[in-house]
């Protein structure tokens, strides 16, 4: 059984994150997610805790804490950092070490010998701009392993790169760590 901290951004593939959040636990790993606020507007933090049987954290500060410090007491233990579906925002600010929301801040305090692994998702032309393959190969320099997007139809309409893959292929992808 890995301890696996699943970070989502806000992302229309939600719904494939709480899949494999299910999936997840479904294969006996202890999973525990952490929403980008954002990402809470968009699906509660209360379906990743019904699918994960742990609390979902998104904020720093205020209620629902579970710790004074909840970015280190997720990252202590950790045996890995999955952030499904990374936004490009969320892509760039982890490139930048920016700590501006909990999931940023636990991702800057995972010890540097737990694996991460980044499955980016957005729009193809959001996908296409060069500063987010900058900030992927940021982070793909820094040690996170990238796992690349599917081409298909997106939930605008638009075609082409940057679809989150589908749950099994994404399970099958990630085997060699877990």
């Amino acid at each position: 059984m890995t301890r696996i901290l699943l970070g989502c951004g806000a992302s229309a593939a939600l719904h494939k994150a709480a899949d494999l959040a299910s999936k997840l636990k479904g294969a006996g790993h202890e999973v525990h997610a952490v929403l980008t606020p954002n990402a809470d507007r968009l699906v509660s933090a209360q379906l990743f805790e019904a699918l994960t049987g742990h609390p979902a954290l998104v904020h720093e500060f205020g209620e629902g804490r579970m710790t004074a410090m909840d970015h280190i007491s997720l990252a202590q233990g950790s045996e890995l950092l999955l952030v499904a579906p990374a936004t490009a925002d969320l892509v760039g600010r982890l490139a930048h070490g920016l700590a501006t929301d909990l999931l940023t801040t636990m991702a800057l305090a995972i010890p540097a010998s737990v694996p991460r692994v980044i499955v980016p998702a957005m729009n193809p032309h959001m996908w296409a701009q060069p500063a987010v393959g900058r900030n992927l190969a940021t982070l793909a320099g820094d040690g996170w392993r990238v796992l690349q997007p599917e081409t298909g139809e997106m939930a605008c309409g638009d075609v082409g790169p940057g679809r989150f893959p589908e749950t099994a292929d994404l399970l099958q992808r990630l085997a060699d760590l877990l």
